[in-house]
């Protein structure tokens, strides 16, 4: 799990970099919308982007929230997905 989040990290970073700074991280999908362990790992390497996690914010699961503190230069969210309903979209349009 730490070669995974620290790859992460790295990803995040390149972006960083290449946008020139970011407002908002989002995490969506399998891990990034149910493990808040991953999340909070993760973030953990982002303190230069000014980034603080609200721990009792990060545990909740299935709502759309701003885990980050109120007082963040960069807001971290997490996105519940229907990736079932995304297919079926993307598929319907294609008949």
């Amino acid at each position: 799990m730490k070669a995974f989040a620290y790859r992460v990290v790295k990803y995040i970073g390149a972006y960083a970099a290449a946008m020139n700074g970011v407002d908002v991280i989002c995490f969506t999908a399998g891990i990034g919308e149910n493990n808040s362990f991953i999340r909070t790992m993760i973030t953990s390497y982002l303190g230069y982007l000014g980034i603080t996690i609200d721990e009792e914010a990060n545990a909740k699961r299935g709502e759309e929230i701003e885990i980050s503190t109120q007082d963040c230069k960069t807001k971290v969210l997490v996105i519940p997905t229907n990736e079932e309903l995304a297919i079926a979209r993307e598929t319907v349009a294609l008949l």
